[in-house]
């Protein structure tokens, strides 16, 4: 059977652009993960792989103005919001580059012998090692950050992980170019190009997380697709780790104190964070609790006035835009829910923002589990309470998620909400806001972009510098001769490594 074509499309009009590639066959993901596998000896040099990391920032830089263009093409996200994302993603590869050459990541502790221990203890000498090939499955949403030369990728080359790449079918264009990029980087290093390998194609897909030599996987999509591959990478002989971001509702509850300080500035504040980039995000507020009352009212009013404003926008495909007119007509024809500003269709090829409301006691009561899940494009749920025991029943009520954002007054004496829900929230989420808005995740040491499932399958985060432990496991080598030892273990610490 002949391999199917990958073709890019132009989502304003549906139309296929140009063919890119062909959909890999089994043999030639077996061809491409065997090539990636024998690059691990070149890519355990932590010289050779900070150096590539940075040329490949370079290279992706000098080639800004083409990659815009290509990603702007397949995905509609515009020129500032596609460059903003190269410079975020450029900048994660040169922080990546960073943590390598410090080499902290690599953990390593040192218990030197001590007969008179209870038991006595040997010389113990501990690091990490890197897993070995990752499969990386590019994110529809994110055609760079997320996606080829995004932080899956940035990261597991860092910890010294070749990676093969599954494209996303919304942007193989783009990957194409960016991967030619960075294996041309690989080069100008002095490592072999199939450090990166990419392939195409849902068959392909499965069979990357099935092959024997991937060693683990990464993956940023729905929450059907990822538990599939989530279940075929446990259900291996050998069950490798899956870190997947699956989905994420992101709740925002704001106090009454807050909504009477502010409901005007809240409510546009709001309308901007879920509007933002069509609502395709996967840290959009996608539910609000919101008091009852006159401060409530002025809340809704405001927000329904600003996403009125916002123009139609194209998300990345059709197939996410019928689903999405589908999504919000079904919730919009719920018992008691009410459309502030009515989402759906906004022409033949785009959708219009919108907002839904609904009293929380309804939830609270059970009704309507569908409002408690994401509707992945520009729409918000606004749930209003009557009083603090039904936002604890609908918090309650809530699945796992990226963030939680809390709104209290700016004067905290004036509160008397603001720590008990901060508790409430901090469980349901691995980001927990105050005061303002989810959407725009610092690439930092601090940060956390991970949840509760189904927000994600593991307890890691996919973005800053932690996002390198995903790849490595902790080996201790136990009264081993000096000579032996990697050199980052060795009595005087000839590479200069942080040690415990």
């Amino acid at each position: 059977m002949a391999a199917e074509p990958v073709w890019s499309v132009d989502p304003r009009t549906g139309k296929p652009r140009e063919q890119v590639a062909v959909e890999a066959t089994a043999e030639e993901v077996d061809r491409a993960v065997r090539s990636a596998h024998a690059t691990r000896e070149a890519l355990a040099d932590r010289v050779a792989r900070a150096a590539f990391l940075r040329t490949a920032a370079d290279l992706l830089d000098g080639a800004g103005e083409q990659i815009a263009e290509a990603a702007d093409a397949e995905t509609a996200l515009g020129p500032v919001r596609l460059g903003g994302e190269l410079a975020r993603t450029t900048a994660q590869l040169r922080a990546f580059a960073d943590v390598v050459e410090e080499g902290s990541f690599l953990d390593v502790r040192i218990d030197l012998p001590d007969p008179g221990a209870t038991p006595p203890r040997p010389d113990l000498r501990r690091w990490k090692i890197p897993l070995g090939v990752v499969a990386v499955y590019a994110a529809s949403n994110f055609p760079l950050a997320f996606s080829v030369p995004g932080g899956d990728t940035a990261s597991a080359l860092a910890a010294g992980c070749p990676v093969v790449v599954k494209a996303h079918p919304d942007h193989p264009a783009t990957s194409e170019l960016c991967a030619s990029l960075l294996r041309r980087a690989a080069v100008k290093a002095g490592l072999p190009e199939d450090v990166v390998v990419l392939v195409h194609g849902f068959d392909a897909g499965v069979e990357l997380v099935r092959h024997p030599l991937v060693s683990a996987a990464g993956f940023t999509g729905s929450i059907r697709g990822g538990r599939a591959l989530f279940d075929a990478a446990a259900a291996r002989p050998v069950p490798i780790p899956f870190h997947g971001e699956l989905g994420s509702l992101n709740p925002v509850v704001i106090t009454p104190a807050a909504a009477g300080e502010r409901a005007e500035e809240i409510g546009g504040g709001l309308a901007g964070s879920m509007t933002l980039g069509a609502g395709q995000f996967c840290t959009k507020p996608g539910f609000v609790l919101a008091p009852r009352g006159e401060d409530g009212d002025r809340f809704l009013a405001a927000l329904t006035a600003a996403v009125s404003e916002t123009e139609p926008s194209v998300m990345l495909d059709h197939r996410m835009r019928d689903a999405f007119v589908a999504g919000v007509a079904e919730r919009a024809a719920l018992t008691g829910v009410r459309s502030a500003v009515t989402p759906g269709a906004g022409g033949e090829h785009t959708v219009s923002a919108g907002v839904l409301h609904v009293d929380a006691d309804r939830l609270a009561g059970g009704a309507h589990p569908l409002l408690l899940e994401e509707c992945f494009g520009p729409v918000t749920v606004v749930a209003r309470y009557a009083s603090r025991e039904e936002v604890s029943a609908v918090l309650g009520l809530l699945p796992g998620n990226l963030t939680a954002t809390l709104h209290i007054a700016t004067e905290a004496a004036g509160d008397p909400d603001a720590a008990s829900l901060l508790a409430e929230l901090t469980p349901l989420a691995g980001r927990v806001l105050v005061n303002g808005w989810p959407t725009g995740v610092a690439v930092a040491p601090a940060q956390h972009h991970g949840g509760p499932y189904p927000a994600t399958t593991s307890t890691s985060t996919s973005v800053g510098a932690t996002a390198i432990e995903r790849w490595l496991r902790p080996v201790t080598y136990q009264s081993t001769p000096d000579h032996l030892l990697p050199p980052e273990l060795r009595d005087g610490n000839p590479l200069d490594v942080p040690r415990r």
